[in-house]
């Protein structure tokens, strides 16, 4: 009894996590109750992270339109999550690589990708994946927390030419749950590579909920059976976001290895625009409790009380994101159709005797 009564598993167990509290710098209502964390982002700088964060949700509202009207394909929805986002890769460099989830477009966009380019993802043409060159980053990842393991070898790869940049990815709540996230963040922190491995948990993988993925009080605790630096914070929040992200970086490119952000957020929208009902499983009540902490709401008040945000300057970016957002879509619905011959001649130099018939059959419907 005498040796149980020095060493109880669930004591160490309770000690971890109490650990991982979450980093807040604005509440809900806008306020700063950490003074000593606000980051040191000039008034220019400021505003521009509220624009890029307006014109996110300006392309969610129009992309889920877009969908319903037949004119986008695969759409994830990112209402809600601007902060988690945009704040995160607004801490990062031009030459810093950027390995997406499907749901992550938005941070794309901003690192480079031209709009047209995102549009023609979604309906899956092979343009879609063409980057341009500068573009440091690779397409959406569908499979969920693949995205996890190749970060970890860009990530390596960078290390081992000498760079000064990381690679970021990110997953949902769901995604830490597959053995792709636990292979990526042990692996990194086994060769002290320059990751940044964000869990934008939304509370829920499609249906279901957190409390049922996993029993780990934090997601954020999973870094330490990795051996490297977790956190949390709050998602809605983009000041504590994009400082724990800057801290990660700075701590990355020193040679000091990975970390594990677990930024607590919410969707407002459903898990994608292919047929899920997120009423289904997800309570009004707590939807309306969601949307007291808007991310825009959140850091429109900051703003304004800085006398660095307007309604007119709102209503200006809105008005150009639409309009930017129509260009775009026009000119992907100029964009020569993709043919089921063109993607085979795309795939194969020789084509395979077993996809010859197959190739000659297509060819002779699209003639027609």
């Amino acid at each position: 009894m005498a040796a149980q009564d020095k060493f109880s598993p669930v004591d160490v167990l309770s000690e971890v996590e109490e650990k991982f509290e979450m980093l807040q710098i604005l509440n809900e209502k806008g306020e700063v109750v950490n003074e000593d964390l606000v980051p040191d982002l000039s008034d220019d700088e400021l505003v521009e992270l509220m624009t890029r964060m307006v014109w996110t949700r300006v392309l969610d509202e129009r992309s889920t339109a877009l969908n319903r009207q037949g004119r986008l394909g695969f759409f994830a929805p990112t209402a809600g999550q601007e902060a988690s986002q945009i704040a995160s890769h607004y801490a990062l460099s031009e030459g810093d690589y950027v390995l997406p989830g499907y749901r992550d477009v938005p941070q794309l966009i901003w690192h480079g990708l031209p709009l047209t380019k995102a549009f023609l993802f979604s309906r899956g043409h092979y343009k879609g994946n063409q980057f341009p060159e500068g573009v440091n980053a690779l397409s959406p990842q569908i499979i969920i927390g693949a995205q996890y393991v190749q970060t970890a070898g860009v990530a390596l790869g960078l290390k081992k030419r000498g760079k000064e940049n990381v690679a970021i990815t990110y997953t949902g709540d769901g995604g830490t749950s597959q053995g792709d996230f636990y292979e990526g963040i042990n692996f990194a922190g086994a060769y002290d590579v320059p990751a940044i491995f964000v869990i934008q948990n939304n509370n829920y993988a499609i249906s279901t909920p957190r409390e049922l993925q996993s029993k780990a009080k934090t997601l954020a605790q999973k870094a330490v059976a990795a051996g490297i630096p977790g956190i949390q914070v709050d998602g809605m929040d983009p000041l504590a976001v994009y400082v724990a992200t800057k801290d990660a970086r700075d701590r990355a490119v020193k040679g000091e290895g990975p970390t594990l952000i677990e930024a607590l957020t919410y969707r407002y929208g459903p898990h994608t625009m292919a047929g899920d009902d997120p009423t289904r499983y997800r309570t009004s009540d707590e939807d309306s409790d969601w949307e007291k902490k808007d991310p825009l709401v959140r850091f429109r008040t900051y703003l304004e009380g800085k006398d660095l945000w307007t309604k007119e300057q709102e209503e200006e970016v809105i008005e150009k994101a639409k309009e930017e957002i129509k260009a775009a879509i026009k000119e992907a619905d100029a964009t020569e159709k993709q043919t089921v011959t063109g993607l085979m001649e795309l795939m194969y130099d020789e084509m395979p005797s077993n996809l010859q018939e197959q190739y000659e059959y297509y060819k002779g419907k699209e003639s027609k």
